[in-house]
């Protein structure tokens, strides 16, 4: 009998990219390896490559769920995020099976991505991040190799369009600093360490007190940090790896009621997505 639960690691990673949610994409491989079961002996011993067969079948549920998804969207309270991933990637049912962080996971590109199209991201996801061939893209998507490609190659002006980040130790500086201007209430030094247009945008999914809609403006941000913990007194902030990238967390009463991940660019900070939503905060809570 083929061993298949070895493609477990790189199957989540893949649903993970293309739905944003960890919860989500486990659901994803645990259908996908019950379609496999379902198929009886003498079916599986005809598949040349079980590997591939699982990615085909991933690929068109999460397909299938991205474009439902758009109208779920459409009743959501407030922004949407994608679920933040603690630096291990949550405790999950082995120890090897944990999403690789890497920079196709970070929150800025899981956000590019959320911007794309269905078909969009999941030809660049299969072509650009896992490699693979438009002629297998093509079989996922029912559309021709040719027309596989124009829709990576659209997806990948997106993404190149994203101004890159600044490397993790610069970045890991930089939230540092941010980190002790906000715990000062220093609002001059939070306005020079945020970019003149810097974006906060929250999610609290409806079910916590979050804005809802992003605050743009360095100094608009700095106010709205320093407002946020007088309002929240007892708010301890924490330094953490989010997303394989430097971020915070924000622990009340010792449970995490945020988190928060960065991008920075130079010596500056050009957005942050903070997640309040409790059911993505799970992991958090765990880990």
């Amino acid at each position: 009998m083929t061993d298949v639960l070895h493609e477990r690691p790189r199957l989540t990673g893949l649903a993970y990219r293309l739905l944003g949610s960890l919860s989500d994409a486990e659901d994803v491989v645990q259908e996908a390896y019950g379609r496999w079961y379902a198929l009886t002996g003498p079916q599986r011993e005809a598949i040349e490559s079980p590997g591939a067969w699982l990615t085909t079948v991933a690929s068109r549920i999460c397909l299938d769920q991205l474009g439902s998804a758009r109208v779920r969207r459409e009743r959501y309270f407030g922004e949407w995020l994608p679920e933040p991933l603690p630096e291990q990637a949550g405790p999950l049912a082995d120890p090897a099976d944990r999403v690789t962080l890497d920079e196709s996971i970070t929150m800025a590109f899981l956000v590019v991505l959320d911007a794309m199209t269905p078909a969009e991201r999941v030809a660049f996801v299969l072509h650009d991040v896992f490699g693979y061939p438009f002629a297998e893209v093509a079989t996922v998507l029912g559309r021709s190799p040719a027309a596989s490609r124009q829709l990576a190659s659209s997806a990948r002006r997106r993404v190149r369009a994203a101004r890159p980040p600044a490397p993790a130790r610069e970045s890991a500086e930089v939230v540092r600093a941010f980190k002790l201007a906000w715990e000062a209430g220093d609002i001059e030094g939070l306005v020079g360490l945020l970019d003149p247009e810097a974006t906060v945008v929250a999610d609290g999914g409806g079910l916590v007190s979050a804005v809802h809609r992003p605050v743009v403006g360095g100094e608009r941000v700095a106010r709205y940090a320093v407002d946020l913990t007088g309002r929240m007194a007892a708010l301890t902030l924490v330094e953490t790896t989010v997303n394989g990238r430097p971020g915070l967390v924000a622990e009340r009463d010792g449970a995490i009621v945020a988190v928060m991940a960065f991008e920075v660019a130079g010596d500056v900070v050009r957005r942050i997505w903070a997640v309040r939503n409790p059911e993505k905060l799970g992991r958090w809570q765990r880990a």
